[in-house]
């Protein structure tokens, strides 16, 4: 059976695209990805799944076509092409070509008019045609030989639309009429008109008694409405050039050529070459593990071939030759085609052979296998080791915890000596781990991921990503050996070891490897700096307070439960009286309903592309004057997820082990070098809300002997900017300990300080940091709900007040333009890669982040360093007292009583140290029986 699959390019390109709208794909060089990566999923699946004899590319021209001839406006309202769609086509079409598939297109015709072409002349070949689009206007086309074949969206199954389906879609009689109800209803996407006032129901009406636009104009004294004929009467003439308009080609000078359409095999090393280089490793993999399962197929004996069969599931056994498979299997380094050494350590004696190894080697690399991800949970599986590359050792622990204990601590003595350097993939969890067994993991010298960080802050920093980009090798994927995420995953416990080896000793070889690689990237005074003294020391500082944690007051966050439920339930109660009627306030759908249908708080509200009314809060806060309503909504879902966030769900991350919640500090994930927490994410809980504090109120000291120090950064992100700036009128500001907002008031208002009021105070408190953020006119007004003109006179003013800071902001845009990244005084990068975009909205946020970068990323750098140097100082002076909690400038910690004084002098001392400006650094510090009376 010849099957001939015609893909509409632009259609599902957009489709691509706006998919991954919301998480779009970026590859460590800031290109978007997203387009390309959705088109390729749907060329691929269609190859795979469909079995194609025959394929073809269309795309629209980019010159005028005859229907723009016709009608001027023609997709006149169309928005502008994103600039990444833009950016993505040309690589879309490297990438089809690297797929050795024909690409259609004629200048003067739309893709439509190409396919509908060739799938007519397909038909006649003796050919079953797949348009592969998303795209109504197709159905016109669709015979008993020509369907419509719209693709799965988010892995759901593909539409396929034949006669029946088209019919009934549309409510004709037969898949021409397509083109009659397009006529008569119009088409917003392409600015055709149609007959103004008519819509889908009165065309699928008019179409079921007169059958075709010409028939209707030729009976308009036949419709029964007076209304519907005076308005058919009128738009006569646009109904017949709507359907003009709507009609797809089928005369195109394009040849249907059999064989340029025939499906062959790709061009392996251009393809290999094509995803390495926009780091599609997922697409890479799924499409080369494809092929190696085809290798196999074609090697194996007849008695195996089922099996494999059974695994290669769908892929096109005819679609590759066996010379490119050869060729293939040589593209990535693997276990396979890689020498190596991995050996399996069993007994005792050969523990203590290892150990030998160990304790003579100046460094070695580790990887801990584990039960759980919880470090508190997790049991060692086993260890694997490696001293050198290509050759590794796993040691294999069983679950008996009284030998396990015994052969672990043989390893104590090679782990906390600080003299042997440790190497590792996200070490804090191996050292947390390991802390189980008894050991403190010393001479902690270089985390993989960590340094990636460094270098690249915003790309994945997962091993398997680095070492396909780093070392042109593909890990063993995990997912092959315990099988993927669901109640069916295995244990490691449950692999044999000989398998696990394998596997374990490769991660311990590559994370060496890797390291290898990275520390040359790395071997820059700067980045070395920021590697070795401050984030490296920090794993160590972040584990033992993961390891300390915090206690929580369960009876505190209960009572505030009940009194935020009777809250939540008056304001719903509230909600629904305005409304006049019971509904889910949590639903968007319903409230939309209600607010725009029923309550009509505007009369043009504006709608998502599903036709579903905006709700966000965004949207809400702009509507705060029309309708009492709407600040009870805000309220509402304040409240609400106050609650559920934390209030409600904070109890039930306390570990049942040590009575504490133990959070866990991600310090790759920010691209500014802040550090983010998980369960719980302290970094977010609510405070400028009285509601939000209360949350404060339930962490509490882990015992009697115990009092809550917090340790808070005093207006650190203002100060870094005069530094950085050197502008000498806030400099004096600070010398001379004014308060900054009031300064800064006066300033901009030409007057005394004595005379600003709270109003003046409040503006100019929102100008200092909102400058900081890159915040324009329009957004000033938007925050202080003022004028622009006024906004715009307020942020002239501030800038003839502090000249060194606009020529600040200036020299750094200039300098971002220039290298694509920024710095932070201590040199950590962050790159801006969208710095020089064409389109004016990418580059507005992309100068905002080289405004703000330096500024935030230098907080991070200081209160990093301060972590480190208060931490060294409590272990040197063994002090019971615990840091527990860092959240963005402050620092909390449990004071044992007796070491208070000296606690705090020391806390002072590193912090106001950690990092030299020439303005003075001052810390908040308060003491308290909970975490809102220190703060």
């Amino acid at each position: 059976m010849k099957k001939v699959y015609l893909l509409d390019a632009m259609a599902l390109i957009y489709r691509a695209y706006f998919a991954l709208q919301r998480s779009p794909r970026v590859t460590s060089y800031g290109l978007n990805t997203s387009a390309v990566m959705g088109f390729a999923n749907t060329l691929y699946d269609i190859i795979k799944n469909e079995n194609p004899t025959h394929i073809g590319v269309a795309f629209d021209s980019y010159a005028p076509t005859l229907r723009h001839e016709s009608f001027e406006d023609y997709k006149a309202n169309r928005e502008a092409m994103p600039e990444d769609i833009a950016t993505s086509i040309p690589y879309i079409k490297e990438l089809i070509s690297a797929f050795n598939i024909p690409i259609l297109e004629l200048e003067g015709y739309e893709a439509d008019d190409i396919i509908g072409t060739l799938a007519k002349e397909a038909e006649k070949k003796g050919f079953t045609t797949y348009m592969v689009t998303p795209d109504k206007d197709f159905g016109q086309l669709v015979s008993e030989n020509i369907f419509i074949y719209k693709p799965g969206y988010k892995g759901g199954k593909p539409e396929i639309m034949g006669v029946p389906e088209v019919c009934n879609k549309f409510g004709v009689k037969n898949p021409l009429q397509v083109i009659d109800m397009l006529g008569i209803m119009g088409d917003k996407s392409d600015n055709i008109p149609g007959i103004f006032g008519i819509g889908e129901v009165g065309a699928k009406k008019l179409l079921e008694q007169f059958d075709s636009v010409e028939n209707l104009l030729n009976n308009t004294d036949k419709i029964a409405s007076k209304s519907t004929r005076e308005k058919v009467i009128n738009g006569a003439n646009d109904a017949v050039m709507s359907k003009q308009l709507a009609t797809i080609i089928l005369d195109v000078p394009i040849d249907f050529d059999e064989e340029s359409l025939k499906l062959t095999e790709p061009n392996i090393p251009v393809l290999k070459e094509f995803l390495d280089k926009l780091e599609m490793r997922t697409f890479a993999k799924r499409v080369f593990t494809d092929l190696s399962l085809i290798a196999s197929e074609k090697t194996t004996d007849d008695k195996d071939k089922d099996k494999v069969s059974a695994q290669s599931s769908n892929v096109q056994l005819d679609l590759f030759s066996e010379a490119n498979i050869a060729e293939m299997e040589s593209l990535y380094n693997n276990i396979n085609n890689t020498n190596h050494e991995y050996v399996l350590i069993n007994t005792e004696a050969e523990t203590d052979k290892l150990v030998d190894l160990l304790s003579k080697s100046k460094q070695f690399c580790f990887d801990a296998e584990t039960t759980s991800l919880d470090t508190a949970e997790a049991e060692l599986v086993g260890i694997a080791f490696a001293t050198e590359p290509y050759k590794a050792y796993y040691l294999n622990i069983p679950p008996n915890r009284e030998y396990a204990n015994k052969i672990v601590s043989k390893l104590k003595p090679v782990f906390e000596n600080k003299n042997i350097l440790k190497i590792g993939q996200n070490l804090k969890y191996d050292i947390a781990v390991l802390r189980n067994y008894n050991i403190k993991v010393a001479g902690i010298y270089f985390d993989t991921m960590i340094a990636h960080y460094i270098i690249e802050p915003e790309s994945r920093h997962n091993m398997d990503s680095m070492a396909l980009s780093y070392l042109n090798y593909q890990t063993i994927n995990i997912e092959s050996i315990i099988g993927k995420r669901g109640k069916n995953q295995k244990s490691m416990r449950d692999i044999a070891p000989e398998i696990v080896k394998d596997y374990a000793c490769e991660d311990a070889d590559i994370t060496l490897r890797l390291k290898n690689v990275l520390s040359k990237e790395i071997d820059t005074d700067k980045m070395k700096n920021v590697f070795h003294n401050i984030e490296m020391p920090l794993v160590e500082v972040l584990e033992n307070m993961e390891n300390n944690g915090v206690r929580i007051d369960t009876d505190t966050l209960n009572d505030y439960s009940e009194v935020l439920g009777k809250q939540i339930d008056t304001i719903q109660d509230n909600i629904w009286n305005h409304a006049g009627t019971n509904f889910n306030i949590s639903s968007p759908k319903q409230l939309g309903e209600v607010l725009f249908d029923k309550m009509k708080i505007i009369s043009n509200p504006k709608r998502t592309k599903t036709k579903q009314y905006q709700t966000g809060e965004d949207v809400l806060v702009k509507l705060i004057d029309k309708h009492p309503i709407i600040s009870e909504i805000l309220e509402y879902r304040s409240l609400t997820k106050l609650k559920s966030t934390y209030v409600d769900s904070f109890p039930q991350l306390i570990n049942p082990k040590t009575g504490l919640i133990h959070t866990s500090y991600n310090q790759a994930v920010t691209a500014t070098g802040r550090l983010s927490s998980t369960n719980p994410n302290l970094q977010n809980i609510p405070i400028r809300t009285s509601e939000g504090k209360e949350i404060r109120r339930a962490f509490i000291p882990r015992s009697s002997e115990y009092t809550l120090l917090s340790a808070d950064y005093s207006q650190i992100e203002l100060r870094i900017i005069a530094s950085i700036s050197n502008d000498s009128n806030m400099i004096n500001a600070f010398n001379s300990k004014q308060d900054i907002h009031a300064a800064t008031a006066a300033r901009i208002y030409k007057t005394n300080i004595e005379y600003v009021t709270s109003d003046m105070r409040r503006n100019a408190k929102s100008v200092n940091f909102g400058i900081i953020y890159g915040m324009s006119a329009f957004g000033l007004a938007e925050q202080l709900s003022i004028p622009r003109k006024e906004a715009a006179e307020i942020i002239d003013n501030y800038f003839l007040s502090f000249p060194k800071i606009k020529e600040y902001i200036n020299n750094i845009i200039d300098f971002a333009k220039k290298n694509e990244y920024v710095e932070t005084l201590l040199g950590r990068r962050r790159y801006i890669r969208d710095i020089n975009s064409a389109n004016a909205v990418v580059r507005g946020y992309a100068e905002r982040n080289a405004i703000n970068a330096p500024i935030q990323g230098t907080a991070a750098d200081m209160i990093k360093i301060a972590m480190v140097d208060i931490y060294n100082e409590l272990k040197k002076q063994n002090l019971k007292t615990l840091m527990t909690m860092q959240v963005h400038d402050e620092l909390v910690f449990d004071v044992f009583i007796p070491e208070l004084d000296t606690v705090k002098s020391i806390v002072k001392d590193k912090m106001e140290s950690a990092l030299k400006l020439n303005v003075p650094v001052v810390i908040d510090m308060n003491t308290g029986d909970n975490w809102l009376e220190a703060h």
